[in-house]
């Protein structure tokens, strides 16, 4: 029986890190290059897009809030999911 849990927490760190290399980060969208390829959002994130994908034109706007999922591939960040996100509502006065 000991066998057995050592076996499996063998695999645990394995496991954690494949699972690890997902990353996600939300934010507003500053500009989309001309290509469709990459995203900038306002506080300088770059995000691009995967290898022959691109994003349609006018399908993502300056303000709009997105949430990406990415991986992180040579010091890019490439998009593997991205979700459009509900603005905040403006305060009430």
């Amino acid at each position: 029986m000991l066998a057995g849990l050592v076996a499996v927490l063998g695999f645990a760190p394995a496991f954690a890190l494949a699972q690890a290399q997902e990353k996600m980060l939300g934010g507003q969208v500053q500009s989309v290059d001309e290509t469709g390829t990459k995203i900038t959002l306002t506080d300088g994130t770059k995000l691009l897009t995967p290898l022959g994908s691109v994003i349609r034109p006018r399908a993502l706007q300056e303000g709009t809030m997105v949430v990406a999922m990415y991986l992180e591939e040579n010091g890019d960040k490439i998009v593997t999911k991205l979700f459009l996100r509900q603005s905040e509502p403006a305060p009430l006065k």
